[in-house]
């Protein structure tokens, strides 16, 4: 069904003039040529008042083929909803855009920059409109002084000319302007100057004393307290500094706002605790511990006020996700404080969000027959203790049928999973320090693990206890880093599959599978500049860094501990609770970037590389923190661990679960709009995962042979969007595979669809 309606769109493309009138022309091409490569054509293409219809796949006009299927006797159809209209040539449009490029010409300073179009009417009533602009010199900043008529900010401008934006021979930008004028106004009120506003600080601009170039002054005015506008009653800035700070915990039941000396009289009606210049108010028994509350504000932790304090303040108290509606704001007071400086009031208001939640989630997969379900009930719990501790609870269980193996070998395994997670998030640096000042970006969060894990597999059954205590903070906007101070995972490992043990007896790899702990640190540093609410181009970097079994390791040096026969392993080890202990260094660097072509198109690339390493206690990384590769949000050509390491092929009556030591891996996805929520993908994968200390043939890493092990797949993909949660199925298919013997590892075209070289994977989410 769905392969004919993209035909059927296809064909209707075919026809894209079914909806133009007579006598009028679609538009089917608008270009913009510009001389002066420094103009950006991205932001001045935001200035065109008509474009063409979308294409998807770079030629395909895909919703315009909807639009064009619908029947002319209806007027608002399913069909016309979700498809694109053809956009009319439009001379006046055309004009408005001439205009518009004049404009951003003359803003980015080319004054003599010439605009113009042509069109080029087809026969087939389509129309082509390229749009020429010639840009000229521009003109440039000559010079540059600062007049600020205002003796009190005067006082406090020392300094600041270095910090300018507007440099010397620099070319006339009023977007530049623009940002400097933020500047400044975000740097006095960041020192006291509360009334000040942005209509107190302007540019004049001369054009006249020399050709092409600006004499550009910068005005700082003084304070109008006038209440008539067109009445000038001027006075030096004031510093504010604060009085009190009421909080409103339980603001939606009060229904009212509060400005200047009314708290007063409100206070004597409610609940209130005061804790030196601080107010608690609420209605009834107070909910939050009032100390929480206090770290978050910190509007007062500089003696004036500072907008960007009011800001970390609301940013503070939003990430603690106990209020659905944070309103911050200042009331001028008629006390002055001991020095005489004019104070204000702050009030912030604070409505309560739910604080108990419960989740059920179901989620169903087939990966090449293999079918399975997996439940998920979670608890939530918001303020705890009071303090605004966040505390969740999950239980989790799953069960597949797993098919491995070929002919009258194949075996069909119910592999189980079942366990409990708990996590408590305190909204504070949980350390003997005093750390207020430490942080100057945001609060750390304390971090608290603890979780039991119960695996039945064809191989083995295992269970996993882990417990983890570590901070979370962000140093930026985009910049967020965690470091977990101590993260404990013990692996009890049983009931083995007489044949897996056979399989691994000679292996290095056996030590992976046999019971350990791993006590570690790890520390992880990620800078994300998508943003979730608005779709545009991001950035994203991930790098982090983990060490295991160091600190034991030393600590059974220096005290001659008894070393322990291993489980089957060979060698000597120390132990841990009564485990041979994990000791290794693993570090990974993943990045991402995001194109936004239109609002139909998008581009997102991927790179990751990671590499483990044991050492001293371990002769291998425990298979947890192994790297494996292939399925839903890896190589999608291949299913799931059954990818590598190097060029090693294993037995098709195994279990797949190939895993290793070093991991290298890019993608590329084009993603597309196309009938109401639906979304298409192609995609290009290529990648593998190598071994260190493997005696399997083709399995460990080599400079002079990796290249030659990349396994490469590529597919396309169909996601629906449900607002909430993102369903795709990605159809993988391999190009190159590294399992192959040399001379045979491309595919041929001709067996691209075979059973062998095809993989469909069902998932929740993009794969990245």
């Amino acid at each position: 069904m769905l392969m004919a309606a993209l035909v059927a769109v296809g064909l209707s493309a075919c026809r894209t003039v079914k909806y133009v009138p007579d006598n009028q022309y679609l538009l089917s091409k608008s270009k913009i040529s510009v001389d002066n490569k420094s103009i950006n054509k991205v932001e001045l293409k935001a200035y065109m008042k008509q474009r063409p219809n979308t294409k998807i796949l770079g030629f395909w006009r895909f919703h315009l083929g909807l639009y064009n299927l619908s029947s002319k006797k209806k007027e608002d159809g399913i069909l016309k909803r979700i498809g694109e209209p053809p956009v009319i040539h439009s001379a006046y449009l055309t004009q408005m855009s001439k205009e518009e490029f004049q404009r951003f010409m003359r803003n980015k300073g080319f004054f003599q920059a010439k605009v113009t179009d042509t069109v080029i009417y087809k026969k087939n009533q389509k129309a082509e409109v390229y749009y020429t602009i010639i840009a000229n010199e521009p003109h440039r900043i000559k010079s540059f002084k600062t007049e600020i008529l205002d003796d009190s900010i005067k006082a406090h401008s020392k300094g600041d000319s270095t910090k300018t934006l507007i440099k010397l021979n620099g070319t006339f930008d009023t977007d530049v302007l623009a940002a400097e004028s933020k500047r400044v106004l975000n740097r006095f009120q960041n020192d006291g100057f509360f009334r000040i506003n942005k209509n107190e600080i302007y540019f004049e601009a001369d054009t006249t004393k020399s050709a092409k170039s600006v004499s550009l002054n910068m005005v700082v005015e003084k304070e109008n307290i006038s209440n008539d506008p067109a009445v000038l009653k001027e006075r030096d800035h004031q510093r504010f500094t604060f009085n009190r700070f009421y909080f409103y915990t339980d603001y939606e039941s009060q229904k009212q706002l509060f400005s200047g000396n009314q708290e007063e009289s409100v206070v004597e009606k409610i609940d209130t605790l005061i804790i030196g210049n601080q107010y608690f108010i609420s209605h009834g028994k107070m909910r939050y511990n009032p100390e929480m509350l206090m770290n978050m504000n910190h509007i007062s932790d500089k003696r004036y006020y500072s907008v960007d304090l009011v800001e970390r303040t609301y940013n503070e108290l939003f990430s603690l996700r106990l209020f659905k509606l944070i309103n911050i704001r200042f009331a001028e007071t008629s006390t002055p404080d001991s020095l005489g400086n004019p104070t204000l009031d702050c009030i912030i208001q604070l409505t309560p969000t739910v604080r108990q939640s419960y989740s059920i989630s179901l989620e169903g997969t087939n990966s090449l027959g293999n079918f399975g379900v997996a439940g998920n009930l979670g608890y939530q719990h918001k303020n705890i203790f009071r303090g605004g501790e966040l505390l969740d609870v999950n239980l989790i269980g799953a069960t597949e049928k797993q098919n491995y193996g070929s002919g009258d070998s194949t075996t069909t395994f119910n592999s189980f999973e079942s366990g409990i997670e708990t996590k408590i998030t305190l909204p504070k640096f949980l350390a003997p320090l005093k750390t207020r000042n430490l942080f100057q970006y945001s609060t750390p969060q304390t971090l608290m693990n603890l979780s039991y894990n119960y695996q039945r597999r064809p191989d083995y059954t295992r269970t996993i206890f882990r417990a983890s205590f570590g901070y979370q903070w962000k140093s930026s906007e985009y910049t967020t880093h965690r470091f977990n101070l101590l993260d404990l995972n013990m692996v009890k490992m049983f009931a083995y599959d007489s044949s897996f043990i056979a399989r691994i007896q000679n292996l290095y790899i056996k030590s992976s599978y046999t019971d350990h702990s791993i006590t570690s640190w790890n520390y992880s540093y990620t800078w994300n500049t998508q943003n979730i609410q608005k779709r545009s181009n991001y950035s994203y970097l991930r790098a982090s860094f983990e060490t295991a079994g160091t600190i034991l390791y030393g600590v059974s040096k220096l005290f001659d501990r008894r070393l322990h026969q291993g489980d089957s392993i060979g060698g000597l080890k120390y132990h841990f609770l009564g485990t041979p202990f994990a000791q290794y260094l693993k570090t990974d660097l993943e990045y991402r970037r995001g194109l936004l072509i239109d609002k139909y198109n998008a581009v997102v690339f991927r790179a990751f590389g990671g590499m483990a390493i044991p050492f001293g206690n371990s002769d291998q990384v425990p298979f947890e923190r192994k790297y494996f590769t292939g399925g839903a949000n890896g190589i999608r050509a291949w299913p799931v661990r059954t990818l590598g390491p190097g060029s090693y092929k294993a037995n098709p009556n195994e279990f797949p679960n190939q895993s290793g030591d070093i991991k290298l891996e890019a993608n590329a996805e084009y993603r597309f709009a196309m009938i109401g929520d639906f979304e298409g993908a192609l995609f290009l994968d290529m990648g593998n995962i190598w071994s260190l200390k493997d005696n399997r043939p083709g399995t460990e890493f080599a400079l002079s042979r990796f290249y030659k092990e990349i396994a490469i797949g590529t597919g396309a993909g169909l996601r629906y969007d449900f607002s909430f949660v993102i369903i795709r199925v990605d159809l993988g298919i391999k190009l190159h595979d590294p399992s192959m013997n040399i001379g045979e590892r491309w595919v041929s075209a001709n067996n691209w669809l075979t059973k062998d070289n095809i993989n469909i994977a069902f998932a929740i989410g993009y794969p990245f």
